[in-house]
């Protein structure tokens, strides 16, 4: 293009002037020809129209080509991102263009008449307006290009990103539920043609609730990331890892990985939660799980089905005991189903008053004095009679019920102590708490309550914690256990060794008393090695200054060989079973008959 004359350049300051016109025509021209567009995208067309408008007037003005291209930079993207987003068509964006360098046009040519601008001037103005058009053309098309390409590869990415989280877990990146089944229906579709073995291992993190409740949800969640991570770690390639939801996973395995036996898989991955996980904001806190795990082998009409009867064999592990696995056979639909009924009639027994306390007496193995009772609670069935704790204790646990029926213990326990006391037997009554009661803060509640409601002394009262219990989480246990402790009442560690606390655990607690767990007590008339460990435990209680209590006395030699080593107390069927009410009074009755015989 020639030389811009400088006769145009007035041209270029009216444009400038006249940019409100220019757009005002534009508009006239648009309208009522069918290519009307929502308010967004017409605010956008104006600022297109307005920056346009001033690209060309600048040029024209004797600013300068590049000047033009760089104020029109804005016009060409809006351009480009209005096309490629689908907001207006390439055709409605082009007419467009095409509306404005008419109405540039006119306002040329008006301006041009009334400067009395030449002929040549005019010529070379709307020269340039049509070769700003046409660039402006290009450049739009290929911004278009360049977003159409962009938005194209938006939602190919955000497809295959829809297409992973339908079929995998959002929280782990394991396949879920969806995806699982259909690679088990795969894997039977191979064994049937193959005769290979194929088995799923349903695995469910035993009381996972404990951590939401006791650490938040975040940490829980964090919690089943690194659990799948180090289940991960473990499982075969071959293999096929899954979360199915909550805290439930499980593995499905076929053909070589079968090899050894779907019991050893079970064993390898019971063996890689048993390193504690670091958890919490800081990744300070720590925290040890284990699982429950059911086994289902052999070919099955489909997925769900083999699921299914994992699923049972991970109960029947679970009210084993827990931290095992089972293996599914057909007799465990009868035991789903009988445990099912069981729970549900569970539910409704507090409620109908079935629910009742029985008391084991506790001596002071020095002088055999008693000291106190221990609270058990027994359920009397309408149909199944009573119900042994065993069969339904851990069910409890496992529903959550054992909290509010924990409470009914302790504030039925707290009563009847108080007016024992008050009937001038100053005895003491201990009264076991669950893990699940442990957890919360209400604990502390409860035992405050239980204590105001019935006027029972503070220090007449004794909880009672496992040792697994105790260690599942330190610090917040620690702290709760200081707060019942400062109501004055006692803390004793139950089934004392069989857990894994060390010396310096015990020593962040506020424990009064050990309970030699039963298992060594029963040890002591079999080996010498018995006799090493209760010494060992008894010295432990004596250099903490915590009371030693053994459980589970049934022979008189376990009895002469603990009062030999200085252990405190104790209880067992030597000296009485759990009695009921009037039992336990007429057994306190006997007992200050013989001290009084004893005192004269």
């Amino acid at each position: 293009m020639s030389e811009l004359r400088e006769d145009a350049h007035p041209l270029g300051e009216a444009l400038k002037a006249r940019a409100a016109d220019v757009l005002d025509l534009t508009v006239a021209r648009t309208t009522g020809r069918g290519e009307d567009v929502d308010a967004v995208v017409q605010d956008r067309f104006e600022r297109i129209n307005r920056s346009s408008t001033m690209a060309v007037a600048r040029w024209i003005a004797g600013e300068g080509a590049e000047v033009a291209i760089a104020a029109g930079k804005e016009t060409w993207v809006i351009y480009g991102e209005l096309a490629a987003h689908r907001a207006a068509s390439l055709n409605q964006l082009t007419k467009r263009c095409v509306w404005w360098r008419d109405s540039m046009a006119e306002v040329l040519r008006q301006s041009a008449a009334q400067l009395d601008v030449s002929p040549e001037a005019l010529s070379q103005a709307l020269n340039i307006l049509q070769l700003s058009l046409e660039f402006s053309l290009v450049k739009m098309s290929k911004c278009f290009d360049a977003e159409r390409r962009r938005t194209d590869e938006e939602l190919s990415r955000r497809e295959e990103e829809l297409s992973f989280l339908a079929t995998h877990d959002a929280l782990t990146g394991l396949p879920n539920r969806t995806l699982i089944l259909d690679r088990v229906e795969q894997m039977l579709a191979r064994c049937a043609r193959t005769q290979a073995q194929v088995a799923a291992l349903f695995v469910d993190i035993d009381n996972f609730k404990t951590v939401n409740d006791t650490l938040g949800h975040a940490a829980g969640d964090q919690l089943l990331q690194a659990v799948a991570a180090r289940l991960d770690g473990v499982v075969r390639g071959s293999d096929a890892l899954g979360r199915l939801g909550g805290d439930e996973f499980v593995v499905i395995c076929e053909e070589l990985s079968l090899e050894a036996g779907p019991e050893l898989i079970a064993e390898r991955l019971l063996e890689a939660l048993k390193p504690s996980f670091k958890i919490g904001a800081d990744e300070e806190t720590p925290f040890t799980v284990s699982a429950s795990i059911g086994i289902a082998m052999g070919g099955r009409t489909s997925a769900e089905e083999l699921l299914r009867e994992a699923d049972i064999a991970m109960y029947r592990a679970k009210w084993d005991g827990k931290n095992r696995y089972a293996v599914f056979d057909t007799g465990m639909q009868d035991t789903i189903r009988q445990r099912a009924e069981l729970e549900l009639d569970l539910r409704d027994a507090l409620d109908r008053s079935e629910f009742f306390l029985v008391y084991q007496p506790t001596f002071a193995l020095s002088d055999m004095s008693p000291t106190g009772v221990e609270a058990l609670i027994r359920w009397n069935h309408p149909v199944r009679g009573v119900v042994p704790p065993d069969d339904f204790i851990p069910l409890a646990e496992e529903t959550g019920l054992i909290s509010e029926i924990g409470k009914w213990v302790l504030d039925q326990a707290c009563s009847q102590s108080a007016a024992w006391r008050e009937a001038g037997y100053a005895i003491g009554m201990a009264v076991n708490v669950s893990a699940r009661q442990l957890d919360s803060d209400q604990l502390i509640a409860d035992v405050e309550g239980a204590l105001s409601d019935s006027g029972l002394e503070p220090g007449a009262l004794t909880i009672e914690i496992t040792e697994t219990t105790l260690m599942r989480n330190v610090d917040e246990t620690a702290r709760r256990l200081a707060a019942i402790k400062r109501l004055g009442v006692r803390i004793a560690i139950d089934d004392f060794g069989t857990g894994y606390s060390s010396l310096a655990h015990l020593q962040r607690f506020p424990v009064d008393a050990l309970k030699i767990d039963r298992s060594f007590i029963t040890g002591l008339s079999q080996n010498k090695e018995g006799e090493t460990l209760i010494h060992t435990l008894v010295q432990l209680g004596k250099a903490l200054s915590i009371e030693t209590f053994a459980e589970g006395i049934e022979q008189q030699q376990q009895l002469s060989k603990l009062r030999d080593e200085a252990c405190d107390s104790g209880q067992g069927f030597l000296f009485a079973r759990p009695l009921d009410v009037a039992a336990t009074e007429a057994f306190m009755q006997s007992c200050a008959k013989k001290s009084a015989v004893t005192s004269r």
